[in-house]
Formats: C-alpha cells, sequence, structure tokens
C-alpha cells in the first residue's frame, strides 16, 4: 500500500510499504477513502506544531470502509462506513477516571503521536470505530472530526439558549464554531477581519458580524451586548486574543481557548478575579463523533458542500504545495482514496 510520510518539517515522501494486519481479536481493518487536510496538518508539516513526533504518517480525519475484522469484534462489521476516532487514551490516568480521555496523561492522536490516516489501510480497535450514514460521501464526512472540536468547546463552554456568545475569528474552525453554538439557541456575535468570511458567516445564520479590521470591536461589542458577551472563544488564536477575550467578557462569563499557540500572551490576573471567570481550555473531542452523526442525521446540520479542492491521494505532496503557494481559494483540501 501507499503511504505518505512526513520525515520532518516539509519533507514529504510516498512510500510503499506492506498493508497492515489485524492484530487483536478486537481490532479492524479499513480501507481509507477519505483523508482532510487540517491546520494541526500543516503545522507537522511545517514542524511548528509543539506535540508531534517525526517521522509521522500524518491525517486525523480519516474516513472509509471496514474490510476486516478481528473474530471477536461486535461493534462494527465488514461494509460499515466508518470515521475513526483520533484519541487514543490509556483509561487508567485522573483525566480518564472522570471521563475526559481527550486530555489523557498518555494521550496519543492518531497523526501526531502515532500514525494517521495518510495512507490506503489503517488497523484499530472497534472501540475508535463510528459508523457513518451511507447516504453521506466519504468526502464530506471528514468534516465531523471539525464539527466533533466545536461541540467539544459549546460542551466545555456549558452553553445555553440565555447566552450570548461572541466567537473571534470565522476561519474554518470559526464556521464549525458558529454551526455548533447556533444549535443551542445562544445569541451568537462573530468577528473577523475578512469580510468574504463573515458574510459566509451570515448565510450560515449569524446575525450580528463585526469587522474589526473597519469597525471598533469594544465599542461594538458594548452596543450590541448589555454587560459583554457570557461566552467568548478563540477561533484566532493570535497572542492578543485570550487578553482581550478576557476584557470584553460579561461577570461570571466564560472564556474558551482552542489554539495551541505557545508564544507568551500579556495577561494581567486582575481582570480573572475581579470577574470571576472561568478561563478553560477545550482540546480534540470528547465522545462527541456521535453526536454530530445524530445531528447529521435528524438534518440539524449540513456537513456536504464544505470543500474547496480535492486531491487524489498520490497527489498529496501537491496539495501540501497549494497550501505553501498562499492560494486564497483554499478552504478545505481532501485527500480522496477512491
Amino acid at each position: 500500500m501507499k503511504q505518505l510520510l512526513t520525515m520532518r518539517s516539509k519533507e514529504l515522501v510516498m512510500q510503499d510499504v506492506e498493508k497492515p494486519k489485524i492484530s487483536t481479536d478486537t481490532e479492524v481493518l479499513v480501507k481509507i477513502k477519505a483523508a482532510g487536510i487540517c491546520g494541526s496538518d500543516v503545522h507537522i508539516y511545517h514542524g511548528t506544531s509543539p506535540v508531534a513526533t517525526y517521522p509521522r504518517v500524518m491525517g486525523h480525519e480519516i474516513v472509509g470502509e471496514i474490510e476486516e475484522i478481528g473474530e471477536k469484534v461486535t461493534k462494527v462489521k465488514i461494509g460499515d462506513h466508518v470515521i475513526v476516532d483520533q484519541i487514543i487514551s490509556c483509561g487508567e490516568c485522573y483525566p480518564c477516571s472522570i471521563n475526559r480521555p481527550n486530555v489523557c496523561f498518555n494521550l496519543k492522536v492518531r497523526g501526531v503521536h502515532v500514525d494517521g490516516g495518510y495512507r490506503e489501510y489503517v488497523t484499530a480497535d472497534q472501540s475508535a470505530m463510528h459508523i457513518l450514514p451511507k447516504n453521506l460521501p466519504f468526502l464530506d464526512a471528514v468534516m465531523i472530526e471539525p464539527m466533533s472540536i466545536a461541540f467539544q468547546a459549546c460542551c466545555r463552554a456549558q452553553i445555553t439558549a440565555n447566552d450570548t456568545v461572541f466567537i473571534l475569528g470565522a476561519g474554518a474552525l470559526g464556521k464549525s464554531l458558529i454551526k455548533a453554538v447556533l444549535l443551542t439557541g445562544a445569541n451568537l456575535i462573530v468577528s473577523d477581519v475578512v469580510e468574504e468570511r463573515l458574510e459566509e458567516a451570515k448565510v450560515l445564520g449569524v446575525k450580528t458580524v463585526i469587522n474589526s479590521l473597519k469597525e471598533n470591536l469594544v465599542e461594538k461589542l458594548k452596543k450590541y451586548t448589555k454587560y459583554g458577551p457570557s461566552v467568548s472563544i478563540d477561533a484566532a488564536g493570535f497572542v492578543n486574543s485570550l487578553p482581550l477575550l478576557i476584557d470584553i467578557t460579561s461577570n461570571a462569563g466564560r472564556v474558551i481557548a482552542m489554539t495551541f499557540l505557545t508564544e507568551l500572551s500579556p495577561l494581567a490576573q486582575f481582570k480573572i478575579t475581579a470577574k470571576e471567570l472561568d478561563v478553560r481550555g477545550s482540546r480534540l473531542q470528547n465522545n462527541k463523533f456521535e453526536e454530530v452523526i445524530e445531528a447529521y442525521k435528524n438534518g440539524k446540520i449540513i456537513i456536504e458542500g464544505q470543500l474547496s479542492h480535492i486531491f487524489d491521494f498520490d497527489k498529496a505532496i501537491d496539495a501540501f504545495k497549494m497550501i505553501d503557494s498562499g492560494d486564497k481559494t483554499i478552504k478545505k483540501i481532501v485527500l480522496s482514496f477512491e
């Protein structure tokens, strides 16, 4: 089979390797049908990920079809369409004991710490399989994983219909967050510096948008909210994002950090304490795949139609070259194995 290996920063190699074999009674063999390229994959490719190890087969947005199953597999059957959970946890540490395996002390993420889906076949335990509706095209199904990240953020923020939620950034992460937040019934405000992104946010159903390049963000938020948003989510990840959100969020509010920025942010504790803010991280997802799949099946979210570019897997290196070109038409690239 073929696999795309990241040897080190900006060094990709397409290899021919042996097809993996099932090694336990509860493992399955998945024939990969599509794999998405995420921002975190780009960071690994560029050598800027603070958590990835090399050499590595990237890819954590993985969908495919069950080709073989172990003798004791009961969760899936041959022919099922599945999305593969990216999280591998130990099940024994403190986070795992309180049902938070996404921040396991021994966490391994497919495509980051262990080899992921940029290869033609993957083996994994049946527990990592989530069955997809067969009417959902494989290429579109990769978007379930980004949506699971957004569902996790909403869970961490404990959003209700009584909240006013502010999302800073309307890029790929911001769009997924918009869809997830709108399901809660909360009042939603979105800000970005790119007008096209804000227009897309409106199409998704956002009624209040702010172009912070052209408008004073703080003044606009004062106009649209009495005390400031009760929940603020950082989908931009700039050095000054967190201090800004702490400044504008209402007393007793929640601020959600989602990016892996390693630079220090200029931050005074005073407003966190004085406002009694909850500043929370949100990483990956915690059993959210099934929630997203159910929301799709019930017509509550749209998964299809979000891809801007599709590359055959054997042209995957060209996909990363396109990313490095800075092409402004790129929104979401998916690798097709069909």
